[in-house]
């Protein structure tokens, strides 16, 4: 199996736990649900997307139903940043943990593009689009300290210095992949630190709180998220460019 193939299939599962998660639940993942009260039939929009996004998850699965379930799960992720995190980012810009929530949901945005993308500068856009979430995601771990550094595995130690070099490496994977200086590497060794994050963290806390609907919120978004990271990961050339695996 190539690399852009098993990312395929990683992006489709969390596509999939994403989608089973807001049918049993009856709303949307914990990191999106806060949609604006003029938004009407709230409950009913959360089934409609949490449907939508299972199916193409499935889709995703099949060489035949790739492209439009890319292309639906784009809208579908670009419509939510537009209705629920932009007007949030407006209202608060200097509230960090508004652009990490939105850069969350644009790693899961730019998988789904470099899948349905058809031409290199597109897919490139995608690219550097996912490099910008990065750096977000990295800030989080130094300006929320006090909830990070809890959350590193209590048989490791130095869980601040951990929680600091983390969020540094975040930060310089998304530069990297911004300026295209080792671009490929940097977007890999991050996909590999959102999945050992997934992993080593939600797992662990899944099974001590099997019932705990947040935390399979949580676990749900963050093997999404590490998913969508390999799949961009995988767009990227050895070179750097943009560049579709065959």
């Amino acid at each position: 199996m190539s690399y852009r193939q098993a990312a395929r299939t990683a992006f489709a599962t969390g596509m999939i736990g994403l989608g089973v998660f807001g049918l049993i639940n009856g709303d949307f993942a914990q990191e999106w649900r806060f949609a604006p009260a003029w938004i009407p039939a709230h409950q009913l929009l959360a089934y409609a997307s949490a449907t939508i996004i299972l199916v193409c998850g499935l889709g995703l699965l099949a060489t035949r139903t790739e492209a439009l379930a890319a292309r639906a799960l784009v809208a579908l992720f670009a419509l939510l940043v537009l209705t629920l995190k932009i007007p949030v980012i407006v209202k608060n810009p200097l509230v960090e943990v508004a652009w990490q929530s939105m850069s969350e949901l644009l790693v899961l945005l730019t998988g789904a593009w470099v899948l349905a993308a058809t031409e290199r500068r597109s897919m490139h856009t995608a690219q550097i689009v996912f490099g910008l979430s990065l750096i977000p995601l990295g800030l989080a771990h130094f300006i929320y300290l006090d909830l990070t550094a809890p959350l590193v595995p209590a048989w490791l130690p130095f869980h601040t210095a951990w929680a600091y070099f983390t969020g540094a490496a975040q930060i310089a994977a998304g530069v990297g992949v911004v300026l295209g200086i080792y671009a490929r590497l940097a977007a890999s060794l991050d996909a590999a630190l959102l999945t050992a994050f997934t992993v080593l963290v939600w797992i662990p806390l899944l099974v001590a709180a099997p019932a705990s609907r947040p935390t399979w919120s949580e676990f749900t978004m963050s093997w999404a998220v590490s998913a969508g990271a390999w799949m961009v990961a995988a767009s990227i050339a050895k070179g750097g460019r943009a560049e579709r695996e065959q």
